[in-house]
């Protein structure tokens, strides 16, 4: 069971990780696609790709907490 859920934990980060990797290369190329555009759409963009990031950072944080509850939770059986 523990092995189970390690190994969803672990693809879960992957997911994560290459979606910051896709939303990362997106930021850069749009930096220099909306030099075109006025300031409040370019301003749009800007905060839509950091709060997109935001959101990965917090699934990070969540897979970070998840493991560490699970290596918890394993040493508890472990010693009991």
């Amino acid at each position: 069971m523990f092995m189970q859920i390690a190994i969803g934990a672990v693809g879960i980060g992957i997911v994560l990780m290459v979606g910051y990797l896709i939303i990362a290369q997106v930021k850069a190329s749009l930096v220099g696609a909306t030099a075109g555009l006025n300031v409040n759409e370019s301003r749009n963009i800007s905060n839509a790709m950091r709060q997109t990031q935001n959101t990965v950072f917090a699934g990070f944080a969540l897979i970070a907490v998840g493991i560490i509850v699970l290596a918890a939770f394993g040493l508890i059986n472990i010693f009991q």
